[in-house]
């Protein structure tokens, strides 16, 4: 039986995720996640390819999700109150134009210090209104591309068991970022066919298959760029269409609603006949 083992949400686009036991699967994806994040000057979003820092910035909202704290290691913090009303200005993600509200002078001065860099804090406004595209369109806040970033365990073994044959270390499922980590199934990538999906009160829909970039070679817990890999293994057996390597998927939210650790997977829709058990 396949169900979740992991769920993490990413407040702060390209910094550490929060793990979860439960949580409320909205519209654009797990509550909170992906609705701010870091810019430059030139209001261009700030990614772990050129700083890789950003993965040691710990993100807490709190319960109320009324006021945010950012940690890093050596005890530093910055809490702020969550600004939902102020002035809209321009910012974007790889090009594209979106709307962000500036959270403050606080978490600016944090950041930069942090990071070396002028930069500031933004959040999704409440009208952002997103169409992504795929498969099954939906919508998300600043997120790459969909909602929700779904990867198996099996697909993360069988990669290290590729790994290791070369010689080289395991790596941990947070070098992906996914949001929703499914076990139980003994076949890798089994998440590349299936079209829909039911878990807890929520289901998704198939958009895309993930291609994969070098934030995957950034060591999570220490943010810093660590070699090759999985990059080198995955280009030898994962291509896809456009050359990029391939590992997960990403899915639209087609109903919102809750789910938890240990919930049961059910797949409505399989691309082609469902795999045998």
């Amino acid at each position: 039986m396949a169900t979740v083992v992991e769920l993490t949400c990413y407040p702060i686009k390209g910094c550490a995720g929060v793990p979860l036991s439960e949580a409320l699967l909205t519209e654009a994806g797990l509550e909170h996640d992906r609705s701010f994040m870091v810019i430059g000057e030139d209001g261009e979003c700030r990614t772990q390819r050129r700083d890789p820092r950003l993965a040691v910035i710990r993100p807490a909202i709190d319960r109320h999700g009324t006021r945010l704290t950012l940690s890093a290691p050596g005890g530093d913090e910055v809490a702020i109150d969550i600004d939902t009303t102020s002035a809209r200005r321009e910012v974007t993600v790889f090009d594209t134009p979106y709307l962000g509200i500036d959270q403050g002078e606080d978490a600016a001065m944090w950041l930069s210090r942090f990071l070396s860099a002028p930069s500031r804090l933004v959040r999704v406004p409440p009208e952002h209104d997103r169409v992504t595209g795929g498969w099954i369109p939906g919508t998300c806040g600043y997120a790459d591309s969909a909602a929700v970033h779904i990867v198996s365990r099996a697909s993360l073994d069988g990669l290290n068991e590729r790994i290791a044959e070369a010689g080289g270390a395991a790596l941990p499922m947070n070098r992906f970022r996914p949001g929703i980590v499914i076990g139980g199934w003994d076949e890798p990538h089994r998440e590349d066919r299936v079209r829909r999906i039911a878990v807890g009160g929520a289901e998704l829909g198939f958009a895309k298959h993930t291609a994969r970039c070098v934030v995957t070679t950034v060591d999570q817990s220490e943010g810093v760029k660590a070699g090759p890999e999985p990059l080198r293994t995955m280009a030898g057996y994962r291509r896809g269409p456009g050359g990029a390597p391939l590992f997960g998927c990403q899915f639209s939210v087609t109903r919102a609603g809750k789910l938890a650790v240990g919930d049961e997977v059910d797949v409505i829709e399989w691309d082609g006949p469902p795999p045998r058990e």
